[in-house]
């Protein structure tokens, strides 16, 4: 590669000193005005190599300029690459990707504050420390190391792990989830460290989930619609220390959590770690703020009406997702028209 670009690099610094010196014969003599000439040229030329993005393989820099406006971003060919990493290991969990990449584009977003606009999916600040190595964040790493193929395959995707949260979604069977790019990865220098407790502990309460969803200006409604997302997934206790699925199907997207939340007994579970609660099996659990969410008068209604009603809860979890998912992304004016990928039927 390094060699490749070497001869590139030459070729048209060669064209620079034809471009840029004077083609007059050299004067005999002492005079350095002629290596002055070739000095210019090859500074000409290097400029010129820049601009087309013939250094980028040497300098490991991402394409810009008429070499950036070349690549075509083909996001259907990410959406692809993403759903046929999603059941790869059948040792996994419970043989799917899914949950965990829901869970990392959700943890990457959900650091938004409104009140002083920092935090949010922009700049994918968990490839950082201390951001990666956040309690809550814990066994995402196995997440992004799955990605990671992807974005070498995509170098131009920004968006990636936002991306990922959405497919994995729909390929469980959720709802299509509106979502376009924006995003940018920042540069270590352009980091700038976030105070941990912004993500949701299970262990609170109702106040403890408006504190944190408020932060981002979600209302009630919206709260536990996003909550539904524990329809995917189970807890670990070597991660957050919680353990065990909240349904019986938890690589299937559907409003089963709420069903399990409202028609199922739970009780204290009696064991070393935290606060969570079981049903009668002893196989399926809740946290401490998924019963709060049927304790809470306001929060109850939604439940009951997501346990009844799965449309509805697709339809809501699709908007708020989706609002996540953009918290903090400075798009540009004309990100609305932008190549959208598309969703498989």
């Amino acid at each position: 590669m390094f060699a490749a670009a070497a001869r590139r690099l030459a070729m048209v610094a060669a064209t620079g000193v034809r471009t840029y010196a004077s083609e007059a014969a050299p004067k005999k003599g002492g005079s350095s005005f002629p290596l002055f000439l070739g000095l210019a040229g090859a500074g000409a030329g290097l400029y010129v190599a820049k601009e087309r993005g013939l250094l980028d393989d040497i300098l490991g820099v991402p394409a810009t300029g008429a070499a950036a406006a070349a690549v075509k971003p083909d996001y259907n060919a990410v959406r692809a690459a993403i759903e046929d990493l999603l059941e790869t290991n059948p040792d996994y969990d419970d043989g799917s990707y899914g949950p965990v990449l829901v869970r990392l584009a959700w943890h990457t977003s959900g650091t938004y504050d409104k009140a002083t606009n920092t935090g949010g999916s922009n700049g994918a600040t968990m490839r950082f420390e201390p951001e990666s190595n956040w309690g809550a964040n814990a066994g995402l790493a196995v997440a992004r190391d799955l990605l990671e193929p992807v974005k070498q395959k995509y170098p131009w995707i920004s968006d990636l792990w936002t991306l990922a949260g959405a497919v994995a979604i729909e390929a469980m069977g959720g709802p299509a989830i509106p979502w376009r790019p924006g995003r940018s990865d920042f540069a270590p220098a352009q980091f700038v460290a976030l105070p941990d407790g912004r993500l949701p502990d299970g262990d609170k309460d109702a106040k403890h989930i408006r504190d944190i969803f408020g932060r981002m200006g979600f209302n009630d409604q919206e709260m536990v619609a996003l909550i539904g997302a524990h329809s995917l997934g189970r807890c670990h206790a070597d991660r957050s220390g919680f353990d065990g699925p909240w349904t019986n199907a938890p690589t299937t997207f559907s409003n089963l959590y709420f069903k399990e939340l409202t028609e199922n007994k739970w009780h204290k579970k009696k064991w070393n770690g935290p606060l969570q609660y079981e049903d009668k099996s002893g196989q399926l659990m809740m946290l401490n703020t998924d019963m709060w969410l049927l304790w809470d008068k306001k929060f109850k209604p939604y439940v009951q009406q997501y346990a009844k009603d799965e449309e509805a809860f697709f339809r809501d979890f699709a908007a708020a997702f989706s609002k996540l998912l953009e918290l903090g992304v400075p798009f540009k004016e004309d990100a609305a028209t932008a190549a959208s990928p598309t969703p498989k039927q």
